[in-house]
């Protein structure tokens, strides 16, 4: 029996409800699904009730992004199969001679590396090495471990490559990586400097200028022929974006010279490859094309008809449903490349506002959990708050 379009029209908003919740949540209570299985059954259940068919939700895919994303993450699995992520850290790590040393190096460090190789990348590297070094150290993990988290998130706002949204943003606006970056890096390298002062404020410890013992060294392993030929793929990668080739081309290029190799078996770099987040991105296309389809974005119009609203609107939808189902809602309706800007901004510097705001503020107190070091929520609300209003201002105040 068919079922008539008021019935399937009422099941796909159901759908749609229960997805976007799902994307808040995390998953679905009583069932087992993280967010990419949420968004792909979404995807999935939008299809049988003949809201969008099978060529039109492939044709819903941003295969730009996709590859762009791609692509950088095989970037990400040869550099560390090759130690430089440990070796950066250490290099940089080993300047601190002091507490507020090792908090500048840590904050404007991470927040570099992660402009560059994807903020929950860092996340995921640095929290295990943050923790053993202040435990070495006889330091209060709690403002590192806090400054990693903040550091990350702003600083990946500096270039397309920081973060996924950023990668949907250049993707759908088409605004080039020197573009992208010379507009966000004031806002980026601004809001590493608040953070540094509004921890020190808040925990004084980290201000004292009392020298630390010898840093001990970091455990990783160093392959000196793919660090080289990582490095310099890494290099010719990020010339090509800011000679204004393709980015997501170039990241797909880069991949295939990286997975040309005797050394590693093409396996490995796919262990590493985050198949999930890609699974997400896709999945998110196709129910934001479903969103499309039924209308629903239309109650979104009049909160971004004005640059602060567009603003306010990618922050709380990001905090709602997350920072890439927010941009692809709003996507459709953003024009100007200012715009643009301030969706990627606005997307991104919400992750600070709470313990839950973001992927890699998970990914470091669930890493820190693991050692025995607990950062509550309201602990980092005290930073989080006024470090998303100030940066948040910025943003405005700067594009």
């Amino acid at each position: 029996m068919e079922l008539s379009q008021e019935i399937r029209e009422g099941l796909s908003l159901l759908v749609l409800l229960l997805t976007y919740l799902g994307l808040a949540l995390g998953g679905l209570p009583g069932y087992r699904m993280n967010r990419a299985g949420v968004a792909l059954v979404g995807a999935s259940f939008l299809v049988l009730l003949g809201v969008l068919d099978l060529r039109e939700a492939w044709q819903a895919l941003d295969a730009q992004a996709l590859t762009f994303l791609f692509g950088i993450m095989v970037l990400n699995a040869h550099l560390g199969y090759a130690g430089f992520f440990g070796l950066a850290a250490e290099r940089l790590l080993g300047l601190a001679r002091t507490p507020l040393a090792l908090l500048l190096l840590l904050t404007f460090g991470s927040g570099f590396l992660s402009a560059l190789f994807l903020n929950d990348t860092m996340a995921l590297l640095l929290t295990p090495l943050v923790l053993s070094l202040t435990r070495s150290l006889g330091l209060n993990p709690v403002p590192y471990l806090l400054t990693l988290m903040a550091a990350v998130n702003t600083g990946s706002l500096m270039t397309p490559t920081g973060n996924p949204q950023n990668i949907v943003v250049a993707s759908l606006s088409g605004i080039s990586y020197l573009g992208f970056v010379s507009a966000l890096w004031p806002v980026a390298l601004l809001g590493l400097g608040l953070q540094v002062v509004l921890l020190a404020l808040l925990y004084p410890e980290v201000r004292s200028l009392k020298p630390l013992s010898p840093i001990p060294p970091l455990r990783y392993r160093l392959h000196g022929p793919l660090l080289a030929k990582g490095l310099w793929v890494a290099f010719g990668l990020f010339l090509a974006f800011l000679l204004g080739y393709p980015m997501a081309q170039g990241a797909l290029v880069a991949a295939g010279i990286l997975l040309f190799t005797r050394r590693l078996r093409s396996e490995r770099y796919f262990l590493r490859v985050d198949w999930e987040l890609l699974v997400m991105f896709a999945a998110l296309f196709m129910v934001t094309e479903g969103v499309r389809r039924l209308g629903l974005a239309e109650f979104l119009v009049p909160l971004a008809t004005t640059p602060l609203g567009l603003l306010l609107a990618a922050t709380l939808l990001s905090l709602l449903i997350s920072n890439v189902p927010a941009v692809l809602l709003l996507a459709p309706l953003v024009q100007e490349p200012r715009d643009w800007l301030l969706l990627a901004g606005g997307s991104t510097l919400a992750g600070n506002l709470t313990l839950l705001a973001s992927v890699a503020n998970l990914i470091v107190a669930e890493g820190a959990g693991r050692e025995g070091v607990r950062i509550g929520f309201m602990e980092h609300l005290r930073l989080g708050l006024p470090l998303t209003l100030l940066t948040l201002g910025l943003l405005y105040a700067l594009l």
